[in-house]
C-alpha cells in the first residue's frame, strides 16, 4: 500500500512536466512563423529604410533606366544610383516601409549623357553619340572626296574624268587608282560626360564638317601675277581661281583686274593622292632622204609611217576635290612606232627631221597638255636641267618677249612643224639662226605668266596646236 501512495503525485508531477514542455514548443514555433525578413537598404553608407526584398531595388532602377532611355532616344545615358548596399535582418512581425523606402531611393537617383567629342586641332566642333558614330562620321567625311568604291577595290581602278578627258589621242579613257586618303588637320576623338541636347545630330554634323564656310574674297592683279603664284599666294588650287573666273582666257590676266578667290573652307581638308594612267597614240617621226636628182620640192614617200602606242601614269594630289599638284610619274611604251621615209629632191637648210627630242635633260612633266577649269593649257611644263635645247632642227623665226610666255624662242622647222619655248631668263640666240637638234637655245626661267621656274613647251603642226607629248 505504501508503495501505491508514492506514486500518485510522481504522475501528477510527470504530467505537468510535459505539459509545459508542449506549450513552450507552440510558443516558439507561433514566434517563428510571424517572423519576417528583410533588408535594410543603405545609399552611400547611409541607411534609407526597409524593403521586402532586394529584387525591388533592381526593378526600381531597371525602371528608372527605360524611362531615361525613353526620354533621351539616340542619346547614351547613365543612371546614376550611388553605391547600394544591403543588411539582411529579421523580426517578429516586422513591417518594411517598401513605397517610402522606394520614393526615396527613386528621388536619390541622377542621370547623365556622355559623348564622344571630335576635335579638329584641338578645337571641339561637335559631340556625336559614341566612338563608332564618330569613326562612321569621318569615314563619310573621307569618301565625299574619295569614292567609297575604289577605296573598297581589290585592284582600285576606276573610270574617272581626268585631267586631260578630252583629248582624242587617248585609245582607251583614262583610269585612276586611289593611292592614299586622310584628313590633314589633327583629328581627336575623346569621351565625356555631356548634356543630352550637346548631342550633335551626325547628317548635320557631317554638313558642318565638310561646308564650312565661304568668307568673300577679292584681289586686285599686280604687275607680274599669274595664275599659279596667286593660287601659291593664297594656298588655293588653281581650279578655284578658273571656276571663279571664267572670263580667264589662256591663263591671261592683266595688273589691274579683279580676281574673285571665295572658297569653302570646310572644317577638315581630305588630301587624295590618285595614279591616273592614260594610254596615247605616239605619232611617228619621219625620215627624209635627200635626192639630188629629184626637182626642189619634189618629194616621195618611200615607206608609209606607222603610229605607236605609250601609257603615261600622272600622280594627282587633290585637297577637297581640288587639284593641288600634278606630276608625270612615268611612261611606257607599249607599241614602237615605225618611221616614214621620205625621200626628198634638195635638203633646205634648217629642215627638221620631224622627230622631236625632250628639250630639257632630266626632265620631269608638271602640267600637261589639254582643256580643264575652263580653260586650254597649250603645252607641257617642265623642269630638269636648265640648259633648253632645240627639240628638232630648224630655223628661229622668234626670240624675245612674248605676252604672257615672257622671254620665248619658236623654231620653224621647215616642214610644218614649229616649236615654242617659254618663260626663259635667258635667251642665246637670235632670229635666223639655224639650229640644230640639241643646240642651247637659251636658259630655263620664271618670266611671264610663270609661278615658278620651268620650261613651256608648245609644238605646232601646219598651225595646229598639238599634244606635245605624242611626239616626244
Amino acid at each position: 500500500m505504501t508503495v501505491l501512495k508514492h506514486k500518485k503525485p510522481l504522475a501528477i508531477l510527470g504530467g505537468a512536466l510535459v505539459l509545459l514542455v508542449i506549450a513552450g514548443f507552440s510558443g516558439s514555433q507561433y514566434i517563428k512563423a510571424h517572423t519576417v525578413d528583410f533588408v535594410q537598404v543603405y545609399r552611400d553608407g547611409l541607411l534609407i529604410g526597409d524593403l521586402s526584398s532586394q529584387d525591388q531595388v533592381n526593378a526600381l532602377i531597371s525602371r528608372k533606366q527605360e524611362e531615361i532611355t525613353a526620354a533621351n532616344p539616340n542619346v547614351n545615358m547613365v543612371v546614376e544610383t550611388g553605391e547600394v548596399t544591403y543588411e539582411h535582418k529579421s523580426a517578429y512581425k516586422a513591417e518594411p516601409q517598401s513605397e517610402a523606402t522606394l520614393a526615396k531611393l527613386e528621388s536619390l537617383i541622377t542621370s547623365h549623357a556622355t559623348g564622344v567629342e571630335l576635335k579638329v586641332n584641338g578645337k571641339t566642333v561637335g559631340i556625336v553619340k559614341d566612338q563608332a558614330t564618330a569613326d562612321s562620321l569621318l569615314k563619310q567625311v573621307e569618301n565625299k572626296f574619295a569614292p567609297q568604291e575604289a577605296a573598297k577595290a581589290k585592284s582600285p581602278q576606276v573610270k574617272a574624268l581626268s585631267f586631260n578627258a578630252t583629248s582624242t589621242e587617248s585609245t582607251d579613257k583614262p583610269t585612276t587608282a586611289l593611292k592614299s586618303v586622310k584628313i590633314l588637320e589633327k583629328v581627336e576623338t575623346e569621351t565625356a560626360d555631356v548634356q543630352p541636347k550637346d548631342i550633335a545630330d551626325p547628317d548635320a554634323l557631317y554638313l558642318k564638317l565638310v561646308k564650312g564656310t565661304v568668307t568673300p574674297t577679292k584681289y586686285t592683279v599686280q604687275k607680274g601675277d599669274c595664275i599659279g603664284c596667286i593660287a601659291a599666294k593664297f594656298n588655293i588650287s588653281p581650279q578655284v581661281i578658273y571656276e571663279r573666273n571664267n572670263w580667264i582666257e589662256d591663263d591671261m590676266i592683266k595688273e589691274g583686274e579683279v580676281l574673285d578667290l571665295s572658297v569653302l573652307k570646310p572644317q577638315v581638308t581630305v588630301e587624295t593622292v590618285e595614279n591616273v594612267t592614260e594610254t596615247l597614240i605616239i605619232e611617228p617621226s619621219t625620215v627624209v632622204q635627200k635626192n639630188s636628182n629629184m626637182k626642189i620640192g619634189e618629194s616621195k614617200v618611200i615607206r608609209e609611217g606607222k603610229s605607236g602606242k605609250k601609257t603615261l601614269l600622272y600622280q594627282l594630289v587633290k585637297q577637297n576635290g581640288y587639284l593641288m599638284k600634278e606630276v608625270l610619274v612615268s611612261e611606257q611604251v607599249l607599241q614602237k612606232t615605225i618611221p616614214e621615209i621620205v625621200m626628198k629632191g634638195t635638203k633646205l637648210v634648217g629642215e627638221g627631221t620631224g622627230s622631236f627630242s625632250w628639250p630639257v635633260s632630266g626632265h620631269t612633266v608638271t602640267s600637261s597638255f589639254g582643256g580643264r577649269w575652263g580653260s586650254m593649257h597649250k603645252g607641257l611644263d617642265m623642269v630638269g636641267d636648265k640648259d633648253v635645247m632645240a627639240a628638232d632642227t630648224g630655223v628661229v623665226s622668234f626670240a624675245g618677249e612674248k605676252s604672257g610666255y615672257g622671254n620665248c624662242v619658236i623654231i620653224n622647222h621647215k616642214n610644218g612643224y614649229e616649236t615654242l619655248y617659254g618663260h626663259l631668263s635667258k635667251i642665246s640666240v637670235k632670229v635666223g639662226q639655224t639650229l640644230e637638234k640639241g643646240d642651247v637655245l637659251g636658259i630655263m626661267g620664271n618670266t611671264g605668266h610663270s609661278f615658278g621656274t620651268h620650261l613651256h613647251f608648245e609644238i605646232h603642226k601646219d598651225g595646229d596646236l598639238q599634244n606635245p607629248i605624242k611626239y616626244l
